[in-house]
């Protein structure tokens, strides 16, 4: 209806780099971001999984998972985490971590981080590990601050710098100038499902 109230989806996240991801997607999509759980890691993400489908009986939820290294795909253990979404559960496994679905918008990212377009990944959802392959990406960037808080620092013991997600939740965040949801979603077939699922939410 006109004039009408957009709809509210609440969800739940492995990290705060997948949470500033969900908020932006829930609001490309049309409707508006409610509270967003979990933030502690996949496992603990997981084992409050069927709770949170259950209230996705009542509510619109969306639940964001990163498929890493458990599957070559997602439908094997789409299956096996949660066998049975609710009708307002929107449960997407993301190919293989959030970080593809920066890559996928490569000029964007090129950009942030101050590296050649040409070292961005052109199929994203094909990399191992995009985390890892982000912080080593960020090592021969043109800019200081970008190689301090992003990259990991030699001899730390670390996968990533110490403002790894605060950089890139900026990114993520930035309307303007940082990374769209329209332009990635071409690239990476995840994200499109996970797009399609929340604007039926949203239209709702």
């Amino acid at each position: 209806m006109p004039g009408s109230e957009p709809v509210v989806i609440s969800g739940a996240v492995e990290g705060p780099l997948d949470e500033a991801m969900l908020k932006r997607l829930i609001t490309h999509a049309g409707a508006r971001p409610g509270p967003v759980y979990g933030k502690k890691g996949k496992a603990q993400l997981l084992g409050k999984l069927g709770g949170y489908n259950q209230a996705a009986q009542f509510t619109p939820w969306a639940v964001l998972v990163d498929l890493d290294q458990d599957a070559d795909c997602p439908p094997p253990v789409r299956g096996v985490w949660l066998p049975q979404p609710a009708v307002q559960m929107c449960f997407r496994i993301v190919v293989r971590a959030i970080e593809a679905w920066l890559f996928a918008d490569q000029q964007r990212l090129a950009r942030f981080l101050a590296v050649s377009v040409n070292q961005i990944p052109t199929n994203p959802e094909a990399v191992p590990s995009p985390k890892d392959a982000l912080a080593q990406l960020a090592q021969t960037s043109r800019r200081r601050e970008i190689r301090g808080d992003i990259a990991p620092r030699p001899g730390s013991g670390r996968r990533v710098g110490p403002s790894y997600s605060s950089r890139l939740i900026q990114f993520v965040e930035d309307e303007h100038w940082g990374w769209r949801p329209e332009v990635a979603e071409q690239s990476s077939a995840s994200l499109k499902r996970c797009l399609c699922c929340l604007r039926r939410l949203a239209a709702h």
